[in-house]
C-alpha cells in the first residue's frame, strides 16, 4: 500500500469539471480520495505525508500524447525507462509513444513489449500508438484491431505520412470502426524531397533544401475531404504553419472530428535558429516564421488547436554533430516543455492557467480515449495521477541534468519560470522538489526522482 499524501492549500485546477479554487487534496490507495475547500477539514490518515502547496497549482497529471522513446531499436538514444523518467521530471504522469521504432510497433506483441517495459520502469504511464501500416511503409494495413485489443490507444505512421489517398481511406475506415484516433504526420513526400528546413529566405541564404508549408497543408486538406466519408477521429500532429491552422479551423467549424496539436518549438522558435547550421534547430516539420507562430498561438486562443505535445525526439550528440543536411530531424522537450508553454502562452497573456492545464490534461486524455479511465481529471474516486506546479520558481534549462539519455535541446541555457515540484502516479510520489511535512524546505530547482 502506497504512502498517503495530503496536498494542502494549493490552487486546485480541474478543467474537466470547472474546478479552480484553493483546496486540500488527499491522495491514498492510488486514488484522489477527497478534495476540500475548507482548510483543516481533511484529516491525514496515519503515516500520511503533508505537502504545503500554498502558491502552487495542484492539477491532474500532465499528459504528453506525442513522444518518441526509441525502444526497441535505438536504446542509445532513449529507452522506455529513461523516457518515462524524463516525463516525470517534466511533470508528466502519462505519455503516448510513437511507433517509429526498429522494428516498428505494428504487431500486438510489440505493443505488449512496450507495455511490459513501461510497467517495469515504475515511472510515468506509457500508452502506445500502433503503426497504421506494416513497417510504416504505407503499403499494407497493420493489424490495428489486434493491437487495439491489447491496449493500443491510437494509430499513426508518425515519422512518415500515409501518402497514398487510397491507403489513407482504408486507415480512416478502420480507425472509425475501432473508435481510435488516427494521428497524421502531415508531409507530402513529393514536396519535401531534399528539404531540411523551412523554404524561404533563410534556407536560400544557407544554401539548404527548402521544405514548404504547403507540403503540410495539402495533406490536411486531402485527409479532411477523405474523412467526410468515414468520420474517424483525425488528429494533426505538430502543426507548424498558418495555412494549416486555417484548414483545421474551417474543418472544425463544419463539425468535422478533427483536432490538432502544437509543440513548444513551434511556439517559440523560428527558422532563424537554423542560422550557423545549428542542427539542434533541425526538426520535422521545420521551424517556420513569426507569422506562423502568431497564427498557431491565435489557433490555441480561439480553440482551433486543443492539445499541446512535445514531439520529444531524442538523438545522440554524434548524430547531431553531422552537417545540417545529414543530421537527423528532432529535438527533446519533455523536461522543459512546461516552462516553455508557460512562457509562450501564460506569461504572454494569450491564455489563462486553467486553459493551459486543459491543453495538457483533459484534452489529450480525450484524444487518446483514456479520460474514461479517470486520466486528465482531478476528482475524488479517480486516478491518483497528480502534478503540483510551482509557477514562480525561476531556473535555467540545463540539458546535462536531464533524465533523458539525449541532449539535443535547442532551449539549453534558457532562463525560464515555472516547474513541476511534485508528481504522483497512481498515488506514488515520484518527483519531490519540496519539503515534505516538517522536513527542511528544499528549493524547487533541486528535484529528485524517488519511488516511494
Amino acid at each position: 500500500m502506497s504512502t498517503p499524501f495530503l496536498l494542502r492549500g494549493g490552487r486546485a485546477i480541474d478543467p474537466a469539471s470547472g474546478r479552480d479554487e484553493t483546496a486540500d487534496v488527499l491522495i491514498a490507495d492510488g486514488l484522489v480520495v477527497a478534495i476540500s475547500t475548507k482548510r483543516g477539514e481533511l484529516t491525514p490518515p496515519a503515516g500520511a505525508r503533508v505537502i504545503e502547496c500554498e502558491g502552487r497549482l495542484v492539477v491532474p497529471g500532465l499528459i504528453d500524447p506525442h513522444v518518441h522513446l526509441r525502444e526497441p531499436g535505438a536504446d542509445d538514444k532513449e529507452t522506455i525507462a529513461s523516457g518515462a523518467a524524463a516525463a516525470v521530471a517534466g511533470g508528466f504522469t502519462s505519455v503516448c509513444c510513437m511507433p517509429n521504432t526498429t522494428p516498428a510497433i505494428d504487431l500486438p506483441s510489440t505493443v505488449e513489449f512496450v507495455q511490459m517495459r513501461a510497467q517495469a520502469s515504475q515511472r510515468a504511464r506509457v500508452f502506445v500508438a500502433g503503426a497504421a501500416t506494416v513497417g510504416r511503409a504505407g503499403e499494407q494495413l497493420a493489424p490495428m484491431g489486434a493491437m487495439a485489443q491489447v491496449g493500443a490507444v491510437a494509430f499513426t505512421d508518425d515519422g512518415d505520412c500515409v501518402a497514398s489517398a487510397g491507403m489513407m481511406g482504408k486507415v480512416l475506415a478502420v480507425c472509425a470502426s475501432l473508435d481510435k484516433v488516427f494521428m497524421q504526420h502531415c508531409q507530402d513526400p513529393t514536396l519535401t524531397a531534399g528539404g531540411v528546413m523551412n523554404a524561404g529566405v533563410v534556407s536560400a541564404r544557407l544554401g539548404l533544401g527548402g521544405w514548404p508549408a504547403v507540403a503540410e497543408e495539402v495533406i490536411i486538406e486531402r485527409d479532411v475531404r477523405l474523412n467526410r466519408i468515414h468520420q474517424a477521429r483525425y488528429h494533426v500532429q505538430h502543426l507548424s504553419s498558418a495555412g494549416s491552422v486555417e484548414i483545421v479551423r474551417e474543418a472544425r467549424a463544419q463539425k468535422q472530428p478533427i483536432t490538432a496539436e502544437a509543440s513548444p518549438h513551434h511556439l517559440l522558435l523560428t527558422e532563424e535558429m537554423c542560422g550557423g547550421y545549428n542542427t539542434q534547430a533541425k526538426v520535422n516539420p521545420p521551424l517556420r516564421s513569426d507569422r506562423d507562430i502568431h497564427a498557431i498561438i491565435e489557433g490555441i486562443v480561439d480553440g482551433t488547436i486543443t492539445i499541446l505535445a512535445t514531439d520529444h525526439a531524442p538523438h545522440t550528440s554524434a548524430e547531431k554533430a553531422r552537417d545540417f543536411s545529414t543530421a537527423p530531424f528532432g529535438m527533446i522537450g519533455m523536461e522543459c516543455s512546461l516552462a516553455l508553454y508557460i512562457k509562450a502562452l501564460v506569461e504572454s497573456g494569450a491564455i489563462s492557467w486553467a486553459r493551459l492545464i486543459a491543453l495538457l490534461t483533459i484534452e489529450p486524455a480525450r484524444l487518446l480515449g483514456i479520460d474514461a479511465r479517470g486520466h486528465g481529471r482531478l476528482e475524488p474516486g479517480l486516478s491518483g495521477d497528480v502534478t503540483v506546479i510551482d509557477p514562480t520558481v525561476e531556473w535555467t534549462i540545463d540539458a546535462d541534468e536531464f533524465k533523458s539519455k539525449s541532449r539535443n535541446c535547442p532551449f539549453n541555457g534558457w532562463k525560464v519560470k515555472g516547474r513541476a515540484s511534485n508528481v504522483f502516479v497512481a498515488g506514488r510520489c515520484l518527483l519531490i522538489g519540496d519539503g515534505v511535512a516538517s522536513a527542511a524546505r528544499v528549493p524547487s530547482q533541486s528535484v529528485r526522482l524517488d519511488a516511494l
